[in-house]
């Protein structure tokens, strides 16, 4: 079809689809308990009439039924309302799609694990499939992709591909000499992945397991293979992953970024090239797109530049992209035919396809750091965030296929080493046993709402709609409270969906004070405990120290009317922070309603902290 209809796609917050999703999950599970009495009907059934009537049963049934209640009661008091057309304003939690739902709990009643063909026949195409698709997503055409259990894991193999590929010219330097004869070991240590590759593509197993036998995974090298450059928006997984590695995180080094929160690339190049002056290599760079503070889009094509010129000095680095929150915002500069759209034609495409219904501004800038992302090695992606699929699904996106060779393992018992993915899944990822039902939620998501603009990018569409019409709205707002007048100021125009705020006492100059006015309103906007159904406005927040931001906020600060100094004596900013996941909110009706209801749950909550 042309363009989806996102309000068929979901439950609803009023459970407005709920007939249809329990239509069609009884007809799921009348399939299922259809498909188990039809295989070999002659059998004995296990458990025979007399059974069912046995005292010892119906006590078993009893008992689990009470268990099932008061999973129920747990579950319906101790849970957000994420599903809110918008009273949640807080974590990456959002309806999910219904036919995810249905696809998960479906798969579920068969427990495919798609480590081994034989247990996940289909499920594990599935998955091969999907790994095809966020390929496509990412315009690499001789890519490869999986799904991980989230992105901290996807993060973690993205540097465990990195820190074993580039160890590889060394491992060839120790076991076969005269593959790099002539060649010093700051050449090595900076050639390129595709020139890595084409190198063991020359290689007999026999030379391939010698070297992968030498290379990093037996322990050696990983000290030479350089530093791992982070920009300060990091996610905290980059810390476990150089632990878990072995790689250290004594070498890591966290590049500065602008007052826009986006990597400083001049910065970066400076650090690289102070560290080529003293021969210490850069093992790789990691891009944010979709930071998970602030929303922003790192300038991917500026890192992709910086390495090409690099490049021509000798000097040469891995790209790993992690979008694990934004990547699944490329599909709205795709067209049906999986080509990036010119930026100059933009504008006319998203209204041709009625992707926006506001004024919504995607810059330049962004959308040149979405198309670079075809240029990097490996990407981080999550169906469980943008995707809008139910947990744990994450994902990861190699830029060659190939790359895979350089990790594997072989577990006979599981598959042979002669079979081809995707019976080999196991062979070339960190997990083991993992649920088929996850790749059946995300391959029927991506039938669903294909990764173009006619599909999720109608989804991503209306999110980030929703997200610059809120981040509008709160820099209207003003409250009387108590005698004082509260004004709110978000942080800067949100590269995608992620806004963020400051309530401030009018004049008030005190950075401390205003720090404390926002806990206050975290504890009284965040939910922990109590009735969930009082509560009508949910949110989260973040804090923006010195030690981690660097300077980069204080233009921020200064917006606000504090100086410098005030910066530099608290060091830190408290914000209240949200992820704008909501689909229904580019819907002008909804939107204003729940813009007044809002405001007015902010204004009960001010007066219970305003002293």
């Amino acid at each position: 079809m042309r363009d989806m209809d996102i309000k068929a796609v979901f439950i609803g917050d009023k459970a407005e689809n709920g007939a249809v999703y329990k239509m069609l999950l009884n007809k799921m599970v009348d399939e299922h308990l259809g498909w188990r009495e039809n295989y070999l009907p002659s059998d004995m059934p296990a458990i025979s009439e007399a059974d069912k009537t046995a005292p010892s049963y119906l006590a078993t049934r009893e008992h689990m039924m009470k268990v099932l209640d008061e999973v129920s009661r747990r579950l319906r008091s101790g849970s957000i309302p994420w599903h809110s057309a918008g009273r949640y304003w807080g974590q990456m939690n959002a309806e999910t799609l219904m036919p995810s739902l249905l696809a998960y709990n479906y798969a579920m009643l068969w427990n495919p694990n798609n480590v081994a063909l034989e247990s996940s026949m289909a499920t594990s195409q599935m998955e091969a499939e999907v790994g095809n698709d966020l390929a496509a997503l990412f315009s690499m055409p001789d890519g490869w992709g999986h799904i991980a259990a989230d992105g901290s894991i996807a993060n973690l193999e993205g540097l465990w591909y990195a820190r074993c590929i580039k160890s590889i010219p060394l491992a060839v330097q120790e076991v076969l000499p005269e593959k790099v004869q002539g060649r010093t070991e700051w050449e090595l240590l900076n050639l390129s992945v595709e020139e890595i590759l084409e190198m063991v593509e020359q290689f007999s197993d026999e030379e391939l397991d010698r070297v992968k036998a030498a290379s990093s995974r037996s322990g050696k090298h990983i000290q030479k293979l350089g530093k791992w450059l982070v920009p300060q928006t990091k996610h905290y997984s980059w810390m476990k992953a150089l632990d878990i590695c072995g790689v250290g995180l004594d070498q890591m080094i966290a590049i500065p970024v602008q007052d826009d929160y986006r990597m400083d690339t001049k910065a970066l190049e400076q650090t690289i090239r102070e560290l080529a002056e003293q021969k210490i290599p850069i093992l790789g760079v990691v891009a944010v797109v979709g930071t998970t503070e602030e929303g922003q889009v790192d300038s991917v094509n500026k890192i992709i530049a910086l390495r090409e010129e690099l490049k021509e000095e000798g000097i040469y680095f891995y790209l790993h992209v992690d979008a694990a929150y934004g990547g699944y915002g490329r599909s709205l500069f795709l067209n049906e035919a999986g080509e990036f759209v010119p930026y100059e034609s933009l504008a006319e495409f998203f209204e041709e396809h009625n992707v926006f219904h506001h004024c919504v501004t995607i810059d330049k800038s962004v959308y040149d750091g979405f198309k670079a992302i075809s240029e990097a090695e490996s990407v981080t992606v999550d169906p469980h965030k943008m995707g809008y699929v139910p947990y744990a699904a994450g994902g990861i996106v190699l830029k060659h296929k190939d790359m895979r060779n350089i990790i594997s393992y072989f577990a006979p018992y599981v598959f042979e080493k002669s079979v081809k993915a995707p019976d080999m899944l196991g062979a070339y990822i960190l997990e083991g046993s993992k649920a088929g039902a996850t790749a059946a939620a995300v391959w029927t998501a991506h039938r669903v709402l294909p990764l173009n603009v006619t599909g999720y990018g109608q989804l991503i569409g209306a999110s980030i709609e929703a997200a610059q019409r809120f981040r509008e709205f709160l820099g209207q707002l003003r409250f009387t409270v108590k005698g004082k007048t509260i004004e709110v100021y978000p942080l800067n125009h949100p590269d995608f969906n992620m806004v963020d705020w400051v309530f401030k006492v009018q004049d008030c100059t005190d950075l401390k004070a205003i720090n404390e006015l926002n806990e206050k309103m975290f504890d009284h906007a965040s939910y922990m405990d109590g009735d969930v159904y009082d509560e009508r406005f949910i949110t989260s927040h973040t804090t923006f120290t010195q030690a981690d931001y660097g300077d980069s906020p204080i233009k921020f600060i200064e917006n606000m009317g504090l100086s410098k100094e005030e910066w530099q004596k608290e060091k830190k900013v408290t914000l209240l922070r949200a992820a704008i996941m909501t689909p229904y909110l580019n819907d002008d009706t909804i939107f204003d309603f729940y813009s007044k209801a809002i405001t007015e749950a902010m204004e009960k909550k001010l007066n219970e902290v305003i002293e």
